[in-house]
C-alpha cells in the first residue's frame, strides 16, 4: 500500500495535463537555479572589482596614468572601470578638438557615462525578470494541475457506486503535488529576485554616485586650464 501511494507512483499514474504541469514546473525550477547561481556569481564579481576600482580610483593616481593601466588590462566585470573608460574617452575625444567649449566637452562625458551606466544596469539586471515571472506564476500553473486533477479525481467518482476516501485520495494526492513543485519553484525564485534586486540597486546606486563624482572631477579640470 505504502509504495502505490509513493510520490514517483502518483506522479507517474497522474493525467497527462497534471503531468505537463509538473515537467514545466520542473523544467522553470531548473533554469531558475541556473539563474540563481549564475547571478550570484556575476554580483560577487560586481561588487569586488567596484571596491578594488574605487581603492584604485582615490588613492591619488593620475588620471591618465590609471587609463592606460586599466586599457592594458581591462576589467569587463567592473561597472565603474566601464563607466570611467566611457568618459576619460570622450572627454580626451572632445578635449582635442581645436576650439572646443568646456560645457559641450562636459555634456558629451556625461552622455557617454550615461551611455555605460544604462549597459551596466543591462548587464546587472539580465536574467531577474525570468525570476521573478517563476516566482509569480509557478504558485498559480501548480495551482491549475491540482484543480485539474481533482476535477479527473471527482469525475471517476460518477462510476463508483459507494465513494470512500480510498478511492479518492490518490487522485487528490497526486494534484496536490503539482502545488507543491509548484511552491518548489517559486519560493527560491522570489528569495533570489529580491535579495538580488537590492544588490542590483545597491551597485547601480554606487556607479551613479561615482559618475557624479567623476564628472565633478573632469569639470573642474576642464575649467581649471580655461
Amino acid at each position: 500500500m505504502v509504495e502505490k501511494m509513493s510520490i514517483w507512483s502518483l506522479v507517474a499514474n497522474a493525467s497527462l495535463v497534471v503531468q505537463l504541469v509538473m515537467l514545466m514546473l520542473l523544467l522553470a525550477s531548473v533554469l531558475s537555479w541556473i539563474m540563481i547561481f549564475q547571478r550570484q556569481a556575476v554580483l560577487s564579481k560586481a561588487r569586488r572589482s567596484l571596491r578594488s576600482f574605487e581603492d584604485r580610483f582615490w588613492s591619488g593616481v593620475d588620471l591618465g596614468q590609471l587609463f592606460r593601466e586599466i586599457n592594458h588590462e581591462p576589467n569587463s566585470d567592473c561597472g565603474a572601470e566601464n563607466i570611467f573608460r566611457a568618459g576619460i574617452k570622450e572627454y580626451t575625444r572632445l578635449t582635442q578638438q581645436s576650439g572646443f567649449d568646456p560645457d559641450s566637452v562636459m555634456d558629451g562625458v556625461e552622455r557617454s557615462m550615461r551611455v555605460a551606466l544604462a549597459r551596466e544596469e543591462d548587464k546587472l539586471e539580465r536574467h531577474l525578470p525570468f525570476l521573478a515571472t517563476v516566482g509569480s506564476t509557478s504558485p498559480y500553473i501548480g495551482l491549475f494541475g491540482t484543480v485539474w486533477g481533482i476535477m479527473n479525481s471527482f469525475r471517476g467518482l460518477a462510476n463508483v457506486h459507494q465513494a470512500t476516501l480510498a478511492s479518492v485520495a490518490p487522485g487528490i494526492s497526486e494534484a496536490l503535488i503539482a502545488t507543491a513543485i509548484g511552491l518548489f519553484a517559486a519560493i527560491p525564485a522570489v528569495i533570489a529576485y529580491n535579495r538580488y534586486s537590492a544588490q542590483v540597486e545597491y551597485l547601480l546606486g554606487n556607479y551613479e554616485t561615482f559618475a557624479d563624482e567623476f564628472s565633478s572631477i573632469l569639470h573642474r579640470r576642464m575649467h581649471a586650464s580655461h
